[in-house]
């Protein structure tokens, strides 16, 4: 029997397309719980790293075309805004190392 690519009744609402677009374009959002408290934590692909950052975990550049990982607080107490407003740019293996 062919596949039928109809909507199924009952499943969850679609997203929308803007929500899609930035995860295709700057990696998938997850949450990870450190010593230190929890935290929200994007992945940079090498075609969208565009900057120089500076790894807040060895203190080195991260350069332009860099694959690396953008965290920041999850339970911060200040608010949602100021918790992104704060957001760092690590080294993959820096942010594994934490």
């Amino acid at each position: 029997m062919p596949r039928s690519n109809r909507p199924r009744r009952g499943g969850s609402p679609a997203s929308d397309d803007g929500e899609d677009l930035s995860r295709v374009l700057w990696g998938s959002l997850h949450f990870e719980t450190k010593r230190d408290g929890a935290w929200n934590v994007q992945t940079v692909s090498a075609s969208t790293a565009a900057k120089f950052y500076t790894c807040p975990g060895c203190g080195l550049e991260i350069a332009p075309k860099t694959p690396h990982t953008v965290a920041w607080r999850a339970d911060g107490l200040m608010g949602e805004a100021d918790d992104v407003a704060a957001r760092r740019h690590w080294h993959n293996h820096c942010w594994k190392i934490r």
